[in-house]
């Protein structure tokens, strides 16, 4: 099953890109809860290059790597990354208010459909956030 996320940034496509991109900006935003961090993050942003993020609970008490390949970059239009046996797709579609970010990825059947949708929202919400306090700046 696909699972579809979305979110519009009201900021300028390059700043939302890189933030989207950029290790020390994915370490500011990547969580779905206040008590969840990224502690770690790397990115080789191109066709086959390897990304990984490290999750934590801030109380110390779990945490997960996040970690892919990149299958596709069209850069400020498209992401496409395979993790593990899932895939996902990443779409930055610039309009009058802003980028809309669009990511489609495959389900896994540990959790619910509605418990993905929703950690995968969070974590794009924190990153809408994330870039227009940026932009503010």
């Amino acid at each position: 099953m696909r699972i579809t996320v979305k979110a519009n940034v009201a900021a300028p496509i390059d700043q939302v890109w890189r933030a989207y991109t950029t290790p020390a900006d994915i370490v500011k935003w990547n969580a779905a809860s206040d008590d969840w961090h990224t502690t770690e993050a790397t990115v080789d942003l191109r066709d086959g290059g390897a990304f990984s993020s490290r999750m934590e609970a801030k109380d110390g008490s779990m945490g997960f790597d996040f970690a892919g390949t990149y299958t596709k970059i069209a850069e400020h239009e498209r992401i496409e990354y395979a993790f593990g046996d899932r895939k996902a797709e990443v779409e930055f579609l610039p309009g009058p208010k802003g980028v809309l970010v669009r990511v489609v990825f495959d389900s896994e059947p540990t959790h619910s459909v509605e418990q993905q949708q929703g950690g995968w929202q969070a974590i794009l919400d924190n990153f809408a956030r994330y870039v227009e306090l940026q932009e503010k700046r």
